[in-house]
């Protein structure tokens, strides 16, 4: 059968803040054109111009919005991007390779913010319309090193997620790390390496057992 008349594959890259995965996703991307899949990159919030402009409502530092107004705002982003753009690139058997996806909402609504797990749940099982990923590429690194990180590529200039207190991110990481021990065939967990050739490497091991 030829692949593009195939659902393509919906491949997510996760991760604390700083865990390199607009990099990755990248490289990603490059590895499985190669391979003649034919690729669209996007991120959350964003991916849209609804859905963009939602971010920035989101992640501008001078906002204070309220824990569930958050995870409305990403929740409905999230049903925009779905709809226009991710559903019908799938169903043109197009591979899409998505920076954050329902796991991040888990990880930063859930655990981070402390809102009721299941709510959250619910709501990402709306915002995406039922739409689960083939495969979750969690990338995981020391929170302290990840802020590092953050603080080095931005110059300082830290969005409103980006600032939360230390104890915030290091829930966001354990809800990560939670997630995959329950969904270890969709979730594989890659430790983030010296270097990002390094990383990619590992993201290949795992893309390979995937793709033919």
């Amino acid at each position: 059968m030829n692949r593009q008349k195939r659902r393509g594959l919906f491949i997510t890259l996760e991760g604390p803040d700083g865990s390199g995965k607009s990099t990755q996703s990248l490289l990603l991307a490059r590895y499985l054109e190669g391979r003649g899949y034919e690729v669209v990159r996007t991120r959350e919030p964003g991916g849209t111009s609804i859905a963009e402009a939602l971010r920035r409502i989101i992640l501008n530092p001078k906002n204070r919005i309220s824990k569930v107004t958050e995870v409305l705002l990403y929740e409905a982003g999230r049903a925009q991007h779905t709809a226009e753009l991710i559903l019908p690139a799938l169903r043109k058997g197009k591979t899409v390779i998505c920076e954050r996806y329902t796991d991040a909402t888990l990880a930063y609504q859930g655990y981070g913010r402390k809102l009721d797990i299941r709510m959250v749940e619910e709501l990402n099982r709306i915002g995406s319309s039922g739409l689960e990923p083939d495969l979750t590429l969690l990338l995981d690194l020391d929170v302290r090193e990840g802020l590092r990180r953050v603080r080095k590529v931005s110059g300082g200039k830290m969005d409103r997620m980006e600032r939360e207190s230390l104890r915030f991110h290091e829930r966001v990481r354990k809800g990560y790390l939670e997630i995959a021990s329950r969904e270890p065939g969709r979730v594989k967990l890659i430790r983030v390496k010296e270097t990002p050739e390094k990383t990619h490497l590992e993201i290949v091991k795992v893309i390979n057992k995937l793709v033919k």
